[in-house]
């Protein structure tokens, strides 16, 4: 009986999951770990029933750290990044310039009815750090949502498109 229940639901899940799957593009402006920048993304939709789905992703986070408050000092023993209003030694990312970060992510959803939205919950894993957030949708377009992501060191808004 209990593997029949499971080839049951196995059936149910590799039968909707591909006559349900839809990729989802994100393009948003994004502060991450005390950074602003840009956040470009995308997903696959491996589970859609309903008003439900679970959006698996990954995407790239691009961040321009160009500071004058930092330099690289090369005269300290070791050499390392300095920060010129305290004279204290820094992590080393303060002095690089420009920040290209890969992230992983995972979205849970629910599409409210007649409200227009679709609201739930990801987590988003970056730089060794794995943070939770909330997530909001709407649509603007047919295929194109304003989109909107909080969470601890977190936040993003921007456009996402489904097709």
């Amino acid at each position: 009986m209990k593997s029949l229940a499971i080839a049951a639901a196995a059936a149910v899940l590799l039968t909707a999951a591909p006559a349900a799957a839809q990729v989802a593009l994100e393009a948003n402006v994004a502060k991450s770990e005390g950074d602003w920048g840009a956040e470009l993304g995308a997903g696959v939709s491996v589970i859609s029933i309903g008003g439900f789905r679970i959006t698996p992703g990954g995407g790239v986070f691009l961040a321009d750290r160009d500071d004058d408050r930092y330099f690289l000092d090369s005269s300290a023993t070791p050499a390392g990044c300095r920060d010129t209003e305290t004279g204290n030694i820094v992590s080393d990312k303060r002095c690089d310039p420009d920040s290209t970060r890969l992230y992983a992510r995972a979205e849970a959803t629910f599409d409210v009815p007649l409200a227009g939205i679709s609201v739930g919950t990801g987590a988003r894993f970056m730089s060794g750090n794995l943070r939770p957030y909330g997530t909001i949708s709407a649509a603007v377009l047919p295929l194109v949502n304003v989109k909107a992501n909080a969470g601890p060191k977190y936040v993003a808004a921007g456009l996402q498109a489904r097709f």
